[in-house]
């Protein structure tokens, strides 16, 4: 899988500046506890370059990056130091070519469709926007959008766990990235156990899981009915409606005409973005059964479920 396919999985990106080399590896390790094993380090800092190296040879999972590159110089001692991809603030076509070159995966700034339009020339697709906000946050990105379809942004500037959701919703915006999760005041004071629960707050606003239904499964159709009549009569609910697998009541509990999965039934999951919700989960160390994958009409995936059991439920992802 390309850099750039793995950064829009992950849907989100730290932007750090660290003045010494030598916390850059447990804080990168405090965003990777924290469910974000991703990290874009500055060239703000002569610390840079050593801090990249360092990460890389402690923590090679990280999907690192080197941000503020300026020069071609910058990005060679970047990729040297076990970058895997480059981020410029604006678009230099010198530096450009130079990473395309060279095989460096590459996130130039643009501000406009002038600066668009010389992206698409050099052969790129996926862009940095920046600053975001200053420049009409949302809004202009989807006002670009229009005319280049084929072209995704990955918004820096002003983004912020408020913000963040609203931006990953739109289909053109490949990740975000932030600051926020990373203060300069908790790097100062090697505080990693903050920047652990920021990174973790962090991921759980982009992938907004929240409980859909319980599917409860039953020996057959006719039990599902009448435990289904009881849980609505013990609720005060509705039986709200049946089909050929199960009959719901209210939105909260599926009651299945027969066992389908999972040794009592399953969990519903809601996610912003199940393929996303999948790479996080991933990380984590569980896996999925791919027969089960459904899909939109526009290809995003809708539904998936786990192969692990808890406590007797699968669990299985859907698309909010």
């Amino acid at each position: 899988m390309d850099m750039l396919k793995q950064l829009s999985l992950a849907g989100l990106v730290p932007v750090i500046k660290v003045k010494n080399a030598e916390d850059a590896v447990p804080l990168c390790r405090a965003l990777k506890n924290g469910g974000l094993p991703v990290a874009e380090i500055t060239f703000r800092t002569d610390a840079a370059e050593e801090a990249i190296r360092l990460v890389h040879e402690a923590l090679p999972e990280v999907l690192l990056g080197a941000g503020t590159v300026l020069t071609c110089e910058q990005a060679d001692r970047a990729w040297n130091a076990g970058a895997g991809y480059i981020v410029a603030p604006g678009l230099n076509p010198v530096v450009v070519k130079h990473c395309t070159e060279k095989g460096y995966p590459v996130l130039p700034g643009c501000a406009n469709p002038s600066d668009i339009e010389l992206a698409l020339s050099l052969g790129l697709t996926t862009v940095k926007f920046f600053p975001s906000e200053a420049l009409g946050g949302l809004k202009m990105i989807k006002a670009m959008s229009a005319p280049y379809g084929n072209v995704r942004f990955v918004p820096t500037g002003g983004i912020t766990e408020k913000n963040l959701p609203e931006y990953l919703a739109f289909p053109k915006i490949a990740a975000c990235g932030g600051s926020w999760m990373v203060p300069e005041d908790a790097i100062a004071a090697k505080d990693w156990d903050k920047i652990e629960k920021l990174a973790r707050e962090a991921v759980q606003v982009m992938l907004g899981f929240e409980v859909k239904h319980i599917g409860i499964n039953n020996a057959d159709e006719e039990t599902a009915v009448n435990e289904g009549k009881k849980l609505a009569a013990l609720l005060g609910w509705k039986v709200q409606k049946e089909s050929e697998k199960g009959l719901f009541v209210g939105e909260s509990f599926e009651m299945l005409k027969s066992p389908i999965r999972g040794t009592h039934g399953h969990i519903a999951v809601a996610t912003s973005n199940v393929e996303r919700a999948r790479w996080h989960m991933e990380q984590r160390g569980f896996t999925f059964d791919d027969s089960t994958a459904t899909f939109t009409a526009d290809g995003r995936m809708k539904f998936i479920y786990l192969n692990e059991e808890f406590g007797g439920f699968a669990i299985h992802l859907l698309l909010k």
